[in-house]
């Protein structure tokens, strides 16, 4: 069994983010191990873009949550639900950041292989035949929804859906400057994923 490695700027992370202490993987054992300084920009990285004045922290939390969602990663699941409720997510907020971050992977999957065609004219007439009633009327509001969906997107590497999601979130009225804040936030969580 391996023992944690006690290094102040990871306990400094797990603290903010509600994790137990003790948490640990491989990578950040060699981290912390070395005092490698990629940990303490992790640290700021997360700390400075979950608390961007662009979004609310229920806003940031529940796009972290996404992340974490699409990268399955339970720790970072547990974490981001907890601090998003703290921050006043319901119940219904955070079952559809899962089910937001689901169906934009499957439609990530789907208009990446129409863009990689090259407007293939059989594969760009049919008719996609996938269920999206989630993108109607969501909970969390159709701002937010189509930032989540512009974030996943973005994680997932597919430009068709960024392109189109960064276009139906500046026509409910965000910023550039917001939009940018929200990739960056998903940016560093991808990150964050993929040490812990």
């Amino acid at each position: 069994m391996d023992t944690p490695v006690v290094n102040e700027t990871l306990q400094t992370l797990l603290q903010d983010l509600g994790i137990d202490p003790s948490f640990t993987s491989p990578a950040l054992r060699s981290l912390a191990g070395t005092n490698n300084r990629y940990l303490k920009d992790l640290r700021l990285n997360v700390s400075t873009t979950l608390g961007s004045n662009q979004l609310s922290r229920k806003e940031a939390y529940l796009l972290a949550l996404s992340v974490a969602s699409i990268e399955k990663h339970e720790t970072l699941i547990n974490a981001f639900e907890a601090l998003a409720i703290k921050h006043g997510a319901t119940a219904d907020e955070i079952a559809e950041t899962h089910g937001c971050a689901s169906l934009l992977s499957l439609n990530n999957v789907f208009y990446r292989f129409r863009h990689y065609m090259h407007g293939h004219e059989f594969y760009n007439k049919q008719a996609a035949g996938l269920r999206m009633s989630l993108m109607m009327n969501p909970a969390m509001g159709k701002g937010l929804f189509e930032l989540m969906s512009l974030v996943v997107s973005a994680v997932n590497g597919c430009e068709r859906c960024v392109t189109s999601h960064e276009h139906s979130v500046k026509e409910t009225g965000a910023s550039e400057q917001k939009i940018y804040d929200a990739i960056r936030l998903g940016a560093v969580i991808r990150g964050l994923c993929v040490v812990m």
